[in-house]
């Protein structure tokens, strides 16, 4: 039986507190694409999607009006791009991407998943050619992404594959520094990267996925931050279940959509994840949840463990509520995408130092961090490698999406220091920066 208090409580938060379904991602897979000819594979890649997600927008828009629940994006993941293209030549991938592309646009999609390579051990001759066509790719295309997974816990690290996104991620920025260098925001170099992850730009259809699967993404930074806040003082273990409480309510929410949306479409139900996915809009910031259980800042010591706190009941939460969690399923640290983040970085109180250090507890790793446009290939490396062992060594995923901003340099930065210290200082102080290097160089 339906109970009122339940039901107004959920319109609240859609209505005050920016509740939403972050994403109904489609799956598709692509091994029936196969094909030696390069024109041929693109064709195939485009009738296959168009056909399989041809109702997927429809159906997110009936959903939304029958339950006032918003779903802000409708998407495509498909299979690894690498493993289904076989020894295709780089310009031959570049095609498959602008066939993506199209298939997007026709489909009325928002963003389309698995222009990408999973090198954790090794790299093929298909996954080398598709890492080299990544900075073409997606700086001629607007709704392509791209990930690459270089490392896992029981592969170790492929520090070749780490070399090349370096470069990748300098080449992207280059091309595509007429945008303020977005090519870069649409790629992520991972470590132990889930198979069934719904949230772009890391979305591909897995190997273990059926033919066509529908995973749903719920976000509610804002709802767990008003939570809180309500609570007033109380010690720990209460705000833990607070907490907890908060994000089963959100999943039922992601549930109910996802069930419906497999209902309609005629296609296997994959899993809900629950991941606190910040935007820059007021209230909704992992940042400030972090400020309500008790910081001064963002940043200060303690930020690591709360984090930890919040990551940990998000999941126990979203467990209770569903059978089907999975994807990431947590606390995501975008910088130039979380409000609060934004103002712990612009004063100094969150440098990448701190955010790395928050990595190993969160959901991803360094997301979203305006870089110096000067950044060599050779400290992003080092950058992904640090993540990466982070990842490895903890058995859980990281990531890192930077964005080399061009034209952009970090306030009261020497080349004195520079020389005097290790080759991550530009990284490591350009945090301060953040999301404002990309403002700057907007304006």
């Amino acid at each position: 039986m339906l109970n009122t208090a339940d039901i107004l409580e959920t319109i609240h938060m859609i209505r005050e507190e920016n509740l939403d379904i972050r994403t109904i991602t489609m799956g598709i897979s692509l091994f029936d694409c196969v094909s030696e000819d390069a024109g041929r594979f693109a064709e195939k890649i485009y009738d296959k999607i168009t056909r399989t997600a041809a109702r997927l927008v429809t159906v997110g828009e009936e959903i939304e009006k029958t339950y006032g629940i918003p779903i802000v994006n409708k998407r495509v993941s498909v299979t690894p791009l690498s493993l289904v293209g076989g020894a295709m030549t780089p310009e031959g991938y570049v095609r498959a991407a602008h066939a993506m592309q199209r298939a997007a646009e026709t489909t009325g999609i928002n963003f389309i998943g698995g222009f990408s390579a999973l090198v954790q051990k090794g790299m093929t001759v298909g996954a080398k050619h598709l890492i080299a066509a990544i900075p073409e790719a997606l700086s001629e295309t607007k709704l392509v992404c791209s990930s690459v997974n270089v490392a896992s816990t029981k592969a170790g690290i492929n520090m070749d594959a780490i070399r090349e996104m370096g470069e990748t991620i300098v080449k992207t920025a280059h091309l595509t520094a007429d945008r303020s260098s977005i090519g870069c925001a649409k790629l992520v170099v991972f470590a132990n990267v889930p198979e069934d992850n719904p949230f772009m730009a890391g979305a591909f259809h897995g190997m273990g996925e059926p033919e066509t699967v529908i995973n749903v993404g719920v976000s509610g930074p804002g709802v767990v931050s008003s939570a809180i806040a309500r609570a007033g003082d109380c010690d720990l273990s209460a705000l833990a279940e607070i907490i907890k409480k908060t994000a089963f309510k959100i999943t039922r929410v992601g549930q109910l959509v996802a069930t419906e949306a497999a209902q309609r479409l005629g296609v296997p139900f994959g899993i809900v994840d629950l991941s606190l996915a910040p935007t820059p809009a007021v209230g909704d910031s992992v940042a400030h949840i972090l400020e309500e259980m008790g910081l001064e800042s963002c940043g200060a010591h303690g930020t690591t463990a709360c984090l930890a706190m919040l990551n940990d009941a998000v999941k126990k939460g979203g467990v209770m509520a569903s059978s089907s969690v999975g994807g990431l399923s947590g606390a995501f640290i975008p910088v130039s995408e979380d409000e609060g983040m934004i103002a712990a970085a612009s004063s100094g109180a969150l440098t990448i130092d701190k955010l790395e250090a928050m990595t190993c507890v969160c959901s991803v790793g360094l997301d979203m961090i305006a870089l110096p446009g000067d950044t060599s290939a050779e400290t992003i490396a080092a950058i992904i490698a640090d993540e990466a062992a982070i990842g490895m060594i903890n058995t859980k995923t990281t990531a890192v999406r930077v964005i080399p901003a061009p034209g952009c340099k970090v306030a009261g930065f020497s080349a004195r220091r520079r020389c005097r210290r290790s080759t991550l200082i530009p990284a490591r102080t350009s945090s301060r920066a953040a999301a404002g290097s990309l403002r700057r160089c907007t304006a």
